[in-house]
Formats: C-alpha cells, structure tokens, sequence
C-alpha cells in the first residue's frame, strides 16, 4: 500500500511517493514553510499542503512541528567532511567551527533554531529529543578535528565521544537560548574555546 495519499500530477497521473523521496519533499517544503512564516506560525497543515501530502503522512515520521522543523534546519548543515576546517592545530579549527556555528546561528536559518529552542526549553523530554537530533549532525565535524589532533597527539582518544565534540557548540547555543543574544562575540567564542573546549579536550592527553 503507498504511503503517501497526496502525491503529485505528473502527466495527468498521480504519482505515489514512498520512503526517501517523500521525506525529502516534506522537509522541503516544512523549510519553505519556515523560510515564510518562521517557527510560531508554522502548521502541519500548511506543510502538508505545499508537500502535497497528508498531515498524518507528516506524524508518522515527526510526532511534533518541533522535531519537523529540527529536521527541515538539519537539511541546512554543511556535511561534506571537505568542509571541515584543517589548520594543523587543534585550537585554530575548533575557532573556525564555532565562529561557522555561530554565523549559522545568528542567520534567518539559525534564528528559527533559536525559535525553536526556546519554545521547548520547558519540555526536558522534548528538549532531549531535539538536542539528540542536533548532536547526531552537528557533532560530525568536531570528531573529525578531535581525530585529526588525536593523530598529532594534541589529545588522546578518549576525546572521541559526541558528549566531549559537543561541547563547544552546546555551550554557544545557550549564549541564544538563555541571554537571548542575537550573535555572540568573538570574545565569548574565544572564551568557550581556550577555557572550556581545550582544557576539557586536553585532560584526556
């Protein structure tokens, strides 16, 4: 049985959507949803309607627009590992990524993280929930510079957990969340990094 009973017209035939194809184009059309109207005016129906699809369709794969919307904004994350900073040391890249986190953060797309964040931080459940979504992306390419600085001998191995790699930005986010700025300065990057990320990174050396 097809999963999607909204389909597209093609040639005056319909064409029945299933598994990858049909999450791509609901995350399509939840990212124009949000690029519009933004996070507190965004609705499973509006959604299902520009993905032409149905709102049930939609709750099968995300119980809430929250996680929807989390996953619309991962659809935005640079994943190309090519992508990822390679001074030559460990404190240059972890610069680079955060200030890249933190450009992300304070663009359109980031501020309807912020949105987001904000209206589920009362909700620890659902704030696990979003939180593992992030991390499980995000914190690809601070692994990668860990492993890199591991091999140079900057840090040693047990640096290598998500919790550690995700540190940095977990820490930069709740300059958005909880101070509500509306991008964090250069002085607070650089804090984060040499006073928390580093030292934290360096006792497993």
């Amino acid at each position: 049985m097809a999963e999607d009973q909204g389909g597209d017209v093609n040639q005056g035939k319909k064409t029945r959507r299933r598994g990858a194809a049909l999450e791509r184009a609901i995350l399509q059309a939840a990212a124009e949803e949000l690029a519009e109207v933004g996070y507190s005016n965004l609705t499973m129906d509006a959604v299902a309607a520009r993905a032409g699809t149905s709102k049930n369709v939609i709750y099968r794969r995300w119980p809430n627009r929250a996680a929807l919307s989390v996953a619309a904004y991962r659809q935005m994350l640079p994943t190309d590992p090519k992508d990822t900073p390679n001074a030559g040391d460990l404190r240059s890249d972890a610069l680079a990524l955060l200030n890249r986190a933190n450009d992300r953060l304070s663009s359109p797309a980031g501020k309807i993280l912020r949105e987001i964040l904000s209206d589920i931080q009362n909700d620890p459940d659902r704030v696990r929930e979003i939180h593992g979504q992030l991390v499980n992306v995000g914190v690809a390419p601070w692994l990668t510079i860990l492993a890199r600085a591991t091999a140079r001998g900057e840090v040693g191995p047990e640096a290598l957990t998500p919790r550690v790699a995700s540190v940095a930005v977990d820490l930069l986010r709740n300059e958005y969340v909880i101070n509500g700025v509306t991008k964090v300065p250069a002085s607070t990057i650089i804090e984060i990094v040499d006073q928390i990320f580093l030292p934290l990174v360096r006792a497993h050396r």
